[in-house]
């Protein structure tokens, strides 16, 4: 019974990395270079935000009830910003609640609430900085 309890205090006593306060910071302000990119059409602050390899994707859903996945690349999304896509969104539409929902090491779940969808972001540290690798969103029920 000794051996157990003595296993099982080993296993509870390992540390585990915490997250400092400056990956919390790096983690939020790489969020928010991504939606405030988006809505000011900021393609700098977009590409800064994204890795060059991101995939964004949102699964639609036809009448039929079969499945497909939508797909933007980086270079899709920073041109898209370029063009100005977010621009559309009035001032006081612009909802960017982002909230860190873990970080572990160099990754990182992000949530940002946006006006029309929700984003699901997995950020990793890639060369010291925070960079969005995926992206899974979904849109938010249209308003009437």
């Amino acid at each position: 019974m000794k051996l157990v309890a003595f296993a099982l205090l080993s296993v509870l006593a390992v540390p585990a990395r915490a997250q400092s306060a400056a990956d919390s910071a790096g983690i939020r302000a790489t969020a928010l270079d991504y939606i405030e990119g988006w809505y000011t059409g900021d393609a700098e602050r977009m590409a800064r935000a994204v890795h060059p390899e991101l995939a964004k994707r949102i699964v639609r859903t036809d009448e039929q009830g079969r499945s497909q996945i939508a797909f933007q690349s980086a270079m899709t999304l920073v041109n898209g910003t370029k063009m100005g896509g977010g621009t559309r969104t009035p001032k006081e539409r612009q909802q960017k609640d982002v909230t860190i929902l873990d970080i572990f090491q160099n990754a990182s779940s992000v949530k940002v609430v946006a006006s029309e969808w929700v984003d699901y972001l997995q950020m990793a540290r890639w060369n010291g900085q925070w960079r969005i690798i995926n992206v899974l969103w979904e849109l938010k029920a249209k308003r009437e």
